[in-house]
């Protein structure tokens, strides 16, 4: 099955999102995006192919996404997806997988922090509530479509604004 344009996933689409610990711009997204493309075009569960699709945001968010309805990916398959990035990370000389960072914009830049450093900026002020922040942890389109980026005290992030 061929890769689709992510709008063209159903909002119950489950997705798996990337945050890069730096913007990648030039050859290193025209690497990544490249690999990414060729593993999807690839990916299958149980070998059926998958109704996937990826998209990619800021310089620094790869959403990849699966339609449900037409087939589930399976752990291997996921697995394969995670591989697939944690080999690419050496390539494009960036972190993609693994959690532990908090992202957020600060006028039209996305910065990265650990949860300490955006705590800690957060109590000294430099990060204030209407600080627009986005989660990584959506599973499903629709999220990423309307809940990827939203004001701190929306967010799961309003517990640090208490």
């Amino acid at each position: 099955m061929p890769i689709v344009p992510f709008t063209q996933l159903p909002d119950s689409a489950r997705i798996w999102v990337f945050g890069c610990d730096r913007p990648l711009i030039g050859a290193p997204a025209d690497t990544l995006l490249a690999s990414v493309d060729q593993f999807l075009s690839e990916w299958r569960a149980h070998g059926i192919p998958l109704k996937c699709a990826r998209d990619w945001r800021d310089d620094r968010f790869l959403a990849v996404g699966v339609d449900v309805n037409e087939e589930n990916a399976s752990g291997c398959s996921i697995d394969g997806l995670f591989r697939t990035l944690q080999q690419l990370e050496r390539v494009i000389g960036s972190r993609l997988v693994g959690g532990g960072r908090v992202f957020y914009r600060t006028d039209s830049k996305v910065e990265a922090a650990t949860r300490e450093e955006f705590l800690s900026r957060v109590r000294e002020g430099a990060i204030q509530r209407e600080a627009m922040v986005f989660d990584t942890s959506l599973t499903e389109a629709r999220d990423w479509r309307t809940k990827f980026e939203q004001p701190a005290t929306r967010s799961w992030a309003s517990k640090y604004f208490m």
